[in-house]
């Protein structure tokens, strides 16, 4: 069975193996982030014209041009690293980037080739802070009233008095004084007391008379 692997025919023909291969990721990976990441393929056996495929152009190179830093550096050490992900960079003009390059080897272990991703993060940065502004919420930003945005409900007035006094390990019938007008404060802050019918049925939450109600009412602003 013939093994998987190019014959050793000569390393003009393995690494053209890998060129080819590259192309076809770097068409495909271009087609994916496009149009926010460039995607590039240098051949590193032709440092002087080492692109040789380049998809979403945000740099400006041309196929034909030369390597970059990253791949000299590739050329001159056999040892360096295969993969850097997500280095800062920057575009001619200025824009910041995020690189990854990936260097490919050939089975003697020199560099052929190399795979850059450069991410234009410009667009990408100016949007988070658009997003952090409109969630921001300064804590130095008062209001007249404490404000919800839930729609207020005659029903939500038994079951916030039932919880009050679940939380205080009783019912709504064993409620102290203080209590009550404590939780007459709470239903009053929620909105509900102006609701119609609100003070009757505050009464029968709280087992009390519709009278003792505007008496805890009354007490209540009082002692405010």
């Amino acid at each position: 069975m013939k093994s998987a692997n190019l014959p050793a025919t000569g390393k003009l023909d393995e690494n053209a193996l890998l060129l080819r291969e590259g192309r076809k990721i770097v068409e495909a990976l271009g087609q994916t982030f496009a149009p926010l990441v460039e995607v590039v393929l240098h051949d590193l056996t032709e440092p002087e014209h080492a692109i040789v495929a380049i998809a979403n152009n945000l740099s400006g190179r041309e196929p034909g041009d030369a390597v970059t830093e990253m791949g000299l550096a590739r050329i001159a050490d056999p040892a360096f690293p295969e993969v850097i992900a997500n280095y800062a960079n920057r575009f001619p003009d200025g824009r910041p980037a995020k690189s990854t390059s990936i260097g490919l080897k050939n089975r003697r272990g020199e560099y052929v080739a190399a795979i850059c991703l450069n991410m234009d993060i410009s667009m990408l940065a100016a949007a988070a802070a658009s997003m952090q502004q409109l969630v921001n919420v300064p804590n130095h930003a008062p209001t007249p009233v404490r404000e919800t945005l839930s729609t207020r409900r005659l029903d939500d007035i038994v079951p916030l008095v039932t919880d009050f006094a679940a939380q205080r390990n009783t019912t709504p019938q064993g409620l102290t004084l203080a209590q009550r007008r404590e939780a007459i404060r709470l239903i009053e802050a929620r909105g509900l007391l102006d609701l119609r019918h609100a003070h009757a049925e505050v009464a029968r939450a709280l087992g009390v008379a519709r009278s003792t109600v505007y008496t805890y009412l009354c007490d209540t602003k009082g002692a405010s």
